[in-house]
């Protein structure tokens, strides 16, 4: 039997990791906003310090954000901060690695010194800052555990978020050369395993988040790279099966599992969309690629499926919706601005992000049906999270909090 890691107690009110409590996109909450602007619809919007690209994550009323906040000399210091959901009011703001220890290189101008959205369970926090290091909070910012000896020398800055499997936080640490997957010890910060990647590509970095799924009753760990995708073995990083997909790098959508079919999709610079059978063993490439297309693959935003359809945007804006477990296309449009953020679902609608700020919200259906544009006003990379009712969005240098016309009244 192939299945999903069930959602926990609470799921519908807590949004506890990048893409939500399944790690893909997927809200079960109702009364979402169709429509805003940057002032209708918005409960409160406040200024976030410094910069980063983290989506927030959101357990028992708080949400947490990681950022990068510049000091008069010009280094960065990584803190972490709490706001209170309702009102957008910071409870705390932490210091994680000082400016001294964590030197911000030149990145890409679409990275931040803090794009990795933290992780929640239970009453500890874990925020990663790729290369520069990793921690874990209480839920009142003590910190409890640092670990910043896994170094390694990435390209364009950090990336990837971390996923917890059992006692474990894994994370993807591709950089330029060297690349490998670590697994700590979620009690301590103390590292249990690490797996390279064996594979021969020109280009090594990549900035995938990976998921966790159980097929036949055995937990995998999904995690893409340049090159090729693994499922690994949770207790010592053995690689169960892999796929290749070519020279493949720079890989960003976190991988979506639904129909007993892996979805991943490849990187630079061209993006292939794969659905991957997960029961093989060793390199399956020949054997368990159910389909797999180039139209409208995207580079940087994750997909989504929703019932029997998997729905993707492009990074230039070309969106999608194709038949999950064949590939067929249903059809294929452009809706307005580029693309970097992941999609959502929720209450029978797709919501899009743009990179200019601009909402997009479809019909989930095999029909291209248009029900609304929204015009934040602010730059915006990060994806979407969601609360009861509404919907939190990081923008370039605020955080909004937008709900339904009941809820925003």
């Amino acid at each position: 039997m192939v299945g999903l890691r069930g959602l926990a107690a609470g799921a519908a009110e807590d949004w506890p990791e990048f893409r939500g409590p399944t790690g893909q996109g997927i809200s079960t909450v109702t009364g979402l906003p169709v429509e805003w602007s940057a002032t209708k619809n918005v409960v409160w919007k406040v200024a976030v310090p410094g910069s980063g690209w983290s989506s927030p994550a959101i357990s028992d009323g708080k949400i947490f954000l990681t950022t990068g906040v510049r000091n008069a000399g010009g280094g960065v210091a990584l803190r972490t901060l709490a706001l209170d959901a309702a009102t957008g009011r910071t409870l705390w703001d932490a210091e994680i690695f000082s400016a001294t220890e964590a030197s911000v290189e030149p990145m890409h101008d679409k990275n931040s010194p803090a794009s990795p959205t933290p992780i929640i369970e239970g009453d500890r926090v874990y925020v990663h800052f790729g290369h520069h290091g990793t921690a874990c909070l209480d839920r009142a910012g003590k910190i409890l555990w640092r670990n910043n000896r896994l170094r390694y020398d990435p390209l364009h800055g950090n990336g990837g978020s971390p996923a917890l499997v059992g006692d474990l936080l894994v994370f993807n640490a591709d950089g330029t050369n060297s690349p490998f997957v670590a697994a700590l010890d979620k009690r301590t910060g103390e590292l249990v395993w690490k797996a390279a990647r064996a594979v021969e590509v020109r280009q090594h970095f990549s900035f995938c988040t990976p998921l966790v799924i159980t097929v036949g009753g055995r937990a995998q760990i999904i995690t893409p790279g340049s090159g090729a995708v693994s499922a690994l073995d949770p207790k010592d990083g053995r690689e169960i099966w892999r796929v290749r997909y070519g020279q493949g790098y720079s890989v960003v959508p976190r991988p979506v599992f639904a129909h007993g079919l892996v979805f991943v999709a490849t990187g630079f610079n061209r993006a292939d969309l794969l659905a991957i059978r997960p029961d093989g063993e060793g390199d399956v490439t020949d054997t368990h690629i159910a389909w797999r297309t180039t139209k409208g693959a995207p580079l940087t935003p994750s997909v989504v499926v929703v019932g029997d359809e998997l729905y993707a945007v492009a990074d230039s804006g070309v969106a999608s919706c194709f038949d999950a477990k064949t590939g067929a296309v249903h059809w294929q449009e452009k809706i307005e601005g580029n693309y970097s953020a992941s999609p959502i679902t929720a209450e029978g609608r797709v919501y899009f992000l743009s990179e200019e700020g601009v909402g997009t919200v479809l019909k989930a259906a095999r029909t291209f049906e248009k029900l609304a544009v929204s015009k934040l006003g602010e730059r915006t990379l990060a994806s979407y999270a969601v609360v009861p009712g509404a919907l939190l969005i990081r923008g370039e240098k605020h955080l909004f909090r937008i709900a339904g016309p009941a809820a925003a009244r």
